[in-house]
C-alpha cells in the first residue's frame, strides 16, 4: 500500500521561509514524478512543482524563483522549500506521486499560512 505522509506546515510571517517534506512508503523510482500541489480555501487544487524521474523540474509562474523541489531517492522523500512567502501562499498542500491515472496517490495534506 502506497503511503504518503507530509511533514507538519505551520504559520510563518510574510517574507519567511518554510520547509515541508514528504515521505513516501515505497521506493519514488516507482512514480515518474513526485510534486507539490496546494488549495487555498474556495479555489481549486493547483500544481506547485513537481520533479521527474529524470529529475526535470517545473513550477507555477506564481512561485519561480521562491520555492525549490528536491527528491531523495534514497530516503524516499520529496521536499519543497518554499522562501520568500507570501499572504497568497497560503493554502492546505498535498504530496502527490504519479505514474498514470491508476497509479497516482496523495497524502492528507498539511496546512500553511503565511500571515502580512
Amino acid at each position: 500500500q502506497v503511503q504518503l505522509v507530509e511533514s507538519r506546515g505551520g504559520l510563518v510571517q510574510a517574507g519567511g521561509s518554510l520547509r515541508l517534506s514528504c515521505a513516501v512508503s515505497v521506493s519514488i523510482f516507482s512514480f515518474n514524478a513526485m510534486g507539490w500541489y496546494r488549495q487555498a480555501p474556495g479555489k481549486q487544487r493547483e500544481l506547485v512543482a513537481a520533479v521527474s524521474s529524470f529529475g526535470i523540474r517545473n513550477y507555477a509562474d506564481s512561485v519561480k524563483g521562491r520555492f525549490t523541489i528536491s527528491r531523495d531517492n534514497v530516503k524516499n522523500t520529496v521536499d519543497l522549500q518554499m522562501n520568500s512567502l507570501k499572504p497568497e501562499d497560503t493554502a492546505v498542500y498535498y504530496c502527490n506521486a504519479h505514474t498514470d491515472p491508476l497509479h497516482d496517490y496523495w497524502g492528507q495534506g498539511t496546512q500553511v499560512t503565511v500571515s502580512s
